[in-house]
């Protein structure tokens, strides 16, 4: 305990497949870590990694100085910050880390401000396996004092976090990383079924393809799964990211950006979600493309 109280104490709410792990990470690295889900299973989950659970999201707040949300949806992220904000509190840090609209966002600082909290804009590139590595990167916005001094919590549970400027900015640089994510990702899903299709072995495909100038992070994480055609450890569900595709797309619109190639890939995506792979890793859209093309994988 004393080297928890010596890191200090964080709250996160939503101990899904990202919080749970940030909550994991950071109880490993010392970190006294107070989270709350509504659902029962992941609490018990988080418990067993030295993660002290709360009664409700205003109950993390109360024990916690500083308090990280990752939220599958903005209107648990209002009703959470509507929770906090009446239990009138002294000032507490909230960091959303959740990718949504900006709009839902600002609407959510706003509650908060008003009761006199700070809220930053926090959204993380990486999958799933990489929150469980520790390989994250935050792109953290808003009050600049606020972010330097969390900077020992990030690296507690990530690789990097970048000051990226004014509330929202942390969003924008999400949309134009995820927006390359979710290329990337069909892009390695297509160049695995024209290899498998072509006869060769989707082992040699991916060792081959890693070894040379068409690698990407994004086919290192998903491409072993394509090779072994299980998608079931899943680092993004697919009804999640259509969530996260949706997001990004309207932002492009609004600001009018040409996004031909993202825009290539969501009846991909909404295929996989159409064949029942909406619970299952994004990775999956490798199916859907092999069963379009009529590969036959040999047993």
């Amino acid at each position: 305990m004393a080297a928890r109280k010596n890191k200090g104490t964080v709250g996160v709410i939503g101990l899904g497949i990202m919080g749970g792990a940030f909550a994991k990470n950071l109880a490993a690295a010392g970190w006294h870590v107070v989270g709350y889900d509504i659902s029962a299973a992941r609490r018990r989950e988080a418990a067993r990694a030295g993660v002290e659970i709360a009664h409700n999201a205003a109950d993390v707040a109360a024990r916690v100085p500083t308090v990280l949300t990752s939220l599958p949806k903005p209107k648990a992220l209002m009703d959470t910050v509507r929770e906090i904000a009446a239990a009138k509190f002294k000032r507490k840090v909230v960091v959303e880390m959740s990718t949504f609209a900006i709009s839902d966002k600002e609407k959510a600082e706003r509650v908060l401000a008003k009761a006199g909290h700070v809220m930053l804009d926090t959204p993380v590139s990486g999958t799933g396996s990489q929150a469980a590595n520790r390989d994250l990167v935050f792109y953290a916005s808003g009050d600049t004092a606020a972010i330097k001094k969390l900077h020992p919590m990030f690296e507690a549970f990530g690789r990097r976090a970048y000051d990226v400027g004014p509330f929202g900015n942390g969003s924008k640089m999400k949309y134009v990383a995820n927006l390359l994510v979710a290329i990337n990702n069909v892009a390695s899903a297509e160049a695995m079924v024209l290899g498998m299709k072509a006869g060769l072995p989707p082992q040699l495909i991916f060792d081959l393809v890693q070894a040379g100038a068409g690698n990407s992070r994004v086919f290192e994480l998903r491409a072993p799964m394509m090779v072994k055609n299980n998608y079931k450890n899943v680092t993004m569900k697919i009804d999640v990211w259509d969530k996260d595709m949706q997001v990004i797309g309207d932002y492009a619109r609004k600001i009018k950006v040409p996004t031909p190639l993202f825009n290539a890939t969501k009846p991909v995506y909404a295929q996989a979600m159409k064949s029942g792979l909406g619970a299952q890793d994004t990775g999956a859209v490798c199916a859907v493309l092999e069963k379009q093309a009529k590969v036959k994988r040999k047993r």
